[in-house]
């Protein structure tokens, strides 16, 4: 293989971080932060909310895919409140005096020893009121560098190659998010497009090294069922239509103990298993999520691994002056 045709399959195993030709971060506890997959979901909840996730994708092999972010969600209220003992899983309609304005920020980070791919997102969601429920609206503008650490690839008997030698080793690309999301006490769903602008991703020459970032459609729907005074269970799905593959159904059930532990199970199509748990304890939140892959791959390596912690605010907003400027 030359080894121009070498560096594009690894920066096509970059963007598509470990799942079935996503070229957008992949998280396997994204329930605990739906925003990530659907921008109308800032805020929806009325809490003021810090989250740190650190992925790493099959453990075990050197210069695999490794993901850490930093998410940031809030609600702008004027004169409101939020129920106290107000449970992570379940979306209670707030006062009719909060704000309709929610926003969120998203700083991640993608690299392999080769190549790399940060993005900070911005989002701004709009809150409508219904009778026992809520419609919100999302939109993101994202901003992405990509880059290629030269200096970790050796060319074989100094072969010229138009991404190494005369290739630009970052780039700068814009790009955006829209979504629609539906909560309830007991039902969650939303529609979202991600990767609005299909914008281009050229290195080096137009021939040589030209890619576009695709459209992905995700569809997500969820429902919590009680089963006793102290269990909840929470199935759902999701559903990502990438334009440039076909789509992807994971397939999710999450049972909740006296609202402070949880557990569940993932089936994704592609012949992945996940598996994850948490915990809180009062305003903050730990969990971990163990990704299984059914293929020959999981003979090497220790599966794939994430970690997230986050830290809840908000039982008395009264007190965040900066809340009340809606």
């Amino acid at each position: 293989m030359q080894q121009t045709g070498f560096l594009v399959l690894l920066f096509l195993f970059l963007v598509q971080s470990g799942a079935i030709s996503q070229q957008l971060p992949v998280y396997s506890q994204y329930l605990f932060n739906k925003f990530l997959l659907n921008p109308a979901a800032a805020g929806s909840d009325g809490y003021t909310s810090v989250s740190v996730v650190a992925r790493e994708q099959w453990v075990g092999f050197k210069g695999t895919p490794k993901t850490h972010a930093i998410v940031l969600d809030s609600r702008l209220l004027r004169n409101s409140y939020i129920e106290n003992e107000m449970s992570v899983r379940r979306k209670k309609r707030l006062s009719s005096r909060s704000g309709r304005v929610g926003w969120a920020a998203h700083v991640f980070n993608d690299h392999t020893e080769t190549l790399g791919r940060t993005g900070v997102e911005g989002t701004y969601a709009y809150h409508l009121k219904l009778e026992n429920a809520q419609l919100s609206f999302g939109l993101s503008g994202v901003f992405y560098q990509f880059r290629i650490n030269k200096s970790e690839v050796i060319l074989a008997d100094d072969e010229y190659d138009p991404l190494i030698d005369g290739g630009k080793g970052t780039l700068y690309i814009p790009d955006a998010n829209f979504g629609v999301y539906y909560t309830s006490s007991t039902l969650h769903g939303g529609i979202s497009v991600m990767q609005l602008f299909q914008s281009i991703i050229q290195f080096g020459d137009k021939n040589d090294s030209e890619y576009h970032l695709k459209r992905t459609y995700n569809l997500m729907a969820g429902y919590l069922l009680g089963l006793s005074d102290n269990f909840t269970i929470e199935p759902s799905f999701l559903i990502k239509i990438p334009t440039s593959s076909k789509p992807q159904l994971d397939i999710n059930a999450r049972l909740f103990y006296k609202e402070t532990y949880w557990g569940g199970v993932s089936y994704r199509t592609g012949n992945a298993f996940i598996a994850y748990l948490g915990a809180r304890f009062d305003r903050y939140f730990v969990g971990y999520a163990f990704d299984y892959n059914f293929n020959s791959l999981m003979q090497y390596t220790y599966g794939t691994h994430e970690f997230m912690a986050a830290v809840k605010f908000g039982e008395n907003a009264r007190r965040y002056k900066w809340l009340n400027t809606f």
